[in-house]
């Protein structure tokens, strides 16, 4: 959904309501990783810490959607969990308009025991592109730096998304470079032990 103007909080939080119902915009959760998925697979891995010090904080930060905090997109309702099934909206200022995007967590991967954990949301059909992203946080055991991976598919859904996609493409990375450096700076002011 597009506006003209930052849509007021009430707005917001009727679109949440009503994209509950709406479903995913593809068949079931999981196309990252089947074979001849629709859509174009991006990803971006990158090391954001160090140590099982960093990687709690960096969990912590998946939890409480810290790669979210970039400035111009935003997440509503802010405290949601990532339980499955959990509906949000993503609320993104660009170009001088702003859209309202609907997704739900459809999976997680590994837990707080593991040295991975994230989880995957998938665009309901209030959103502007079609497709799922995972976001997670993992130890590599030879070096034990942790990184933060986000990989997506996805697709045009809206017309205006099909027709501004170069523009869409762009968003994308800039969304995948601005989630990288949030993540550093959440692992930066975490407050946990100094990391081994």
């Amino acid at each position: 959904m597009f506006f003209a103007r930052r849509p007021a909080p009430d707005a917001i939080a009727r679109f949440v309501t009503g994209s509950r119902d709406a479903p995913l915009s593809y068949a079931s959760p999981g196309i990252l990783e089947r074979p001849g998925t629709r859509g174009r697979i991006d990803e971006a891995v990158a090391v954001v810490g160090h140590g099982t010090a960093h990687l709690a904080c960096a969990r912590t930060a998946v939890r409480t959607w810290r790669h979210f905090d970039l400035g111009w997109v935003e997440l509503h309702p802010a405290d949601a969990p990532i339980d499955e099934g959990t509906t949000v909206a993503v609320l993104i200022r660009h170009f001088g308009f702003w859209s309202l995007n609907g997704c739900r967590v459809v999976y997680h991967v590994g837990d707080d025991t593991r040295d991975r954990f994230g989880f995957a949301y998938g665009a309901l059909t209030t959103h502007a592109e079609g497709g799922e992203e995972l976001f997670e946080v993992f130890m590599d055991p030879a070096t034990r730096d942790v990184l933060y991976r986000i990989r997506a598919v996805s697709w045009p859904q809206a017309g205006l998304a099909r027709l501004g996609q170069p523009l869409v493409r762009m968003l994308q990375a800039r969304f995948r470079r601005d989630s990288i450096a949030a993540m550093r700076r959440a692992i930066s002011a975490c407050r946990g032990p100094a990391a081994p």
